[in-house]
């Protein structure tokens, strides 16, 4: 399961995903989840996901690799799925005695499911189809404006890249370190889920142990190569909008704005 992440992970290509603005991408992977959280219609939720097909299709990212990254918030997905089936009132479906499950609850674990779903391949086009690099100049050009009342938008752009960069490092390491404690006789599937955490605890203090070295490695590695903040430095690529960008922004407007208009006046 560890090796089924895809969030943080870049995909080399030259689709027209991949050479536009970092800043397009940012904005519109922004717009794009914050319709999904407006939607209120299952019928929207199927429009929005082939429409959402059709953009990983022009990104030439396998649909198979990006599906792949929804196996580790599976389970999430089926604990939402059956607490809302469960709990939600309204027209009983199926009585088993001891709970009942409503029709409501039925269309309301679907619905969640699919927006959970959906912002997680939303996110993850993102930086499957962006390098940390690009990202960062992105979001340090975004908040460019705030600087100027003293937010610190390199920093926070720097730390939010680096975080999303150690994701699959991080997911790396801990199936080594699994496979090591496995090696030794150590069980991870067996018992029940308070054994289970407590087996993982071989697993955690070593992880931590290899995080902060890493963290402390990295930091001794912008010192050595002068790193002394966003003032004053220069890029070796400049960011400029371009017609992919004038295309890329006015499809996603599009089709944001027509989901939007068909949830809320035909669905």
């Amino acid at each position: 399961m560890l090796g089924n992440i895809t969030l943080g992970q870049y995909v080399t290509g030259d689709s027209i995903l991949h050479r536009s603005d970092p800043r397009t991408k940012i904005i519109a992977t922004i717009l794009m989840m914050a319709v999904i959280f407006t939607l209120s219609n299952i019928m929207s939720y199927i429009v929005f996901s082939f429409l959402l097909t059709v953009m990983i299709s022009y990104s030439r990212i396998p649909l198979k690799y990006t599906i792949k990254g929804l196996k580790p918030i599976l389970f999430l997905i089926i604990f939402t799925v059956i607490i809302n089936i469960f709990t939600i009132k309204g027209e009983v479906v199926l009585d088993i005695g001891f709970a009942s499950v409503t029709r409501e609850g039925i269309y309301t674990a679907i619905r969640l499911a699919m927006r959970l779903i959906l912002l997680v391949i939303t996110a993850s086009m993102l930086t499957l189809t962006t390098t940390p690099v690009n990202l960062t100049d992105g979001m340090e050009k975004l908040m460019m404006p705030l600087s100027r009342l003293g937010f610190p938008s390199h920093e926070i752009a720097l730390m939010m890249t680096i975080a999303l960069r150690f994701i699959p490092t991080l997911v790396e390491e801990t199936d080594k370190i699994m496979k090591a404690q496995k090696s030794r006789g150590a069980d991870f599937e067996s018992g029940n889920i308070v054994e289970r955490a407590k087996s993982f605890l071989p697993v955690l203090v070593p992880l931590f142990v290899n995080s902060f070295k890493r963290a402390d490695d990295l930091a001794i590695a912008m010192e050595a190569r002068g790193y002394k903040g966003g003032e004053g430095r220069t890029k070796l690529r400049e960011l400029h909008f371009t017609r992919i960008d004038l295309f890329l922004s006015t499809a996603v407007i599009l089709t944001a704005a027509a989901v939007f208009v068909l949830d809320k006046t035909f669905f």
